[in-house]
């Protein structure tokens, strides 16, 4: 268990990120067109998991623009966008912002979010994932994780994309 702050009230999560070096728990979270999407589909590529509450809210948008911007452009580098928002509502976010490097990934009927350890366990947030980025290569081994200690905070870009080699 994880402790995360929500504009400075504690918050638990429900276990502790996959460690630097690790592999990486297999998922499988559900696409836009309600299709699987698995994380054996990103074999070859560095992956950003980019993991949030929802994409309705201020900060866990600017996040999936940031890494749209900084991340998608890179060679051999895939973002994923992960939250419990239905794929309707991250399909609709994305068109609405013009972003198309990247993908998203609902764990609305997944065990991802607690097989990665960022499902919140209390608070007003709860069932809702922490904001986190985890950094993949090709072979599924991590290379950065980061849970970000307040909830509405942005993550480190900068980190998180200079893991990747």
């Amino acid at each position: 268990m994880s402790r995360v702050t929500l504009k400075g009230n504690n918050c638990h999560t429900n276990g502790v990120l996959p460690t630097v070096g690790a592999k990486a728990p297999a998922f499988e979270l559900v696409g836009a067109d309600l299709g699987p999407v698995k994380l054996a589909d990103f074999a070859g590529n560095n992956l950003v998991l980019n993991i949030f509450p929802s994409v309705d809210t201020p900060t866990c948008a600017l996040s999936v623009r940031t890494f749209n911007q900084k991340a998608a452009s890179l060679e051999g580098t895939k973002v994923l966008n992960v939250s419990r928002d239905l794929p309707f509502a991250q399909k609709r976010f994305c068109a609405a912002e013009g972003i198309e490097g990247v993908t998203n990934g609902s764990a609305f009927r997944s065990s991802f979010l607690k097989d990665y350890g960022v499902e919140l366990v209390d608070g007003p947030l709860q069932g809702l994932a922490a904001r986190a980025v985890v950094v993949l290569d090709g072979e599924g081994t991590v290379k950065h994780a980061q849970l970000v200690g307040e909830i509405a905070d942005e993550p480190d870009y900068d980190a998180a994309l200079a893991s990747i080699s």
